[in-house]
């Protein structure tokens, strides 16, 4: 879908990106390939030729800091397909209480498709280890995490992460999902282990409080639901992410060439 993005190129927004794709210019290289495209002026279209050929090197060497700056933060979820081997779905529990009052961030769970890493406070959460380990990634994904997570991580640890960012919530409810996470995989038929499946972030605040008091069944259940919440996003970004390509229209176009 990357490829067929134009609205990075500053002056092209969707009714525009779509006017490329009906006249036939539906990835970068059809773009770079017209001598001149009849509603781009010839000042625009050397500008965007030279904008294409840089995103199409950094595409190929995976510089995804590129994309940061030029993709608009409502159009990350277009890069998903290209890195979703590199990606990593991040949540993370807390105390319950807000930032700036005394909230504190109590676990981050990292998950990429095949392993699951759990950093606990207290015992390996700290900032050193979390960019060690999200350094690891060119891209992430959460819930929510454009308002909780990521500021609750940034106002902790003073972590920023300049890497594309596909906030399923807002994604979501933009290709027709909505409600929380919980209630969203219930529309999908997204299934939760047992012993964690009616549990909510209450539940992970009454955890942590009983898991501080000794109690180590309370945070391997904590373990376990954050495991869920990470795990799950992968399952929903797949489906997310095809409902938006089928929004843009694209395919259409697509079958005609």
């Amino acid at each position: 879908m990357i490829k067929n993005t134009f609205s990075l190129l500053q002056g092209i927004g969707e009714s525009l990106e779509k006017k490329l794709w009906s006249n036939g210019i539906l990835y970068w290289e059809d773009f770079l390939a017209a001598d001149s495209i009849a509603f781009i002026n010839s000042r625009n279209k050397i500008w965007y030729d030279q904008h294409l050929q840089l995103a199409l090197k950094n595409l190929a060497t995976r510089n995804v800091k590129y994309f940061s700056k030029f993709l608009k933060q409502r159009d990350h979820w277009r890069l998903y397909k290209e890195f979703r081997d590199a990606a990593v779905a991040l949540d993370i529990e807390t105390n319950g209480l807000p930032i700036g009052h005394g909230g504190c961030v109590t676990m981050v769970g990292l998950y990429n498709g095949f392993h699951y890493t759990p950093l606990i406070k207290g015992i390996d959460l700290t900032k050193k280890r979390l960019e060690q380990e999200l350094n690891r990634y060119n891209y992430i994904i959460t819930f929510y995490g454009s308002v909780f997570d990521l500021p609750f991580l940034h106002h902790v640890y003073d972590l920023w992460l300049d890497v594309p960012h596909f906030d399923l919530c807002f994604c979501g409810r933009r290709a027709g999902l909505k409600g929380g996470l919980k209630k969203i995989e219930a529309t999908l038929g997204i299934m939760r282990e047992e012993a964690v499946k009616d549990f909510s972030g209450f539940d992970a605040v009454r955890l942590w409080n009983h898991a501080q008091q000794g109690n180590s069944q309370a945070l391997e259940l904590l373990i376990t639901y954050n495991r869920c919440d990470t795990a799950n996003l992968f399952l929903l970004a797949d489906i997310i992410f095809e409902r938006l390509v089928a929004q843009t229209g694209i395919s259409s176009f697509l079958c005609l060439r």
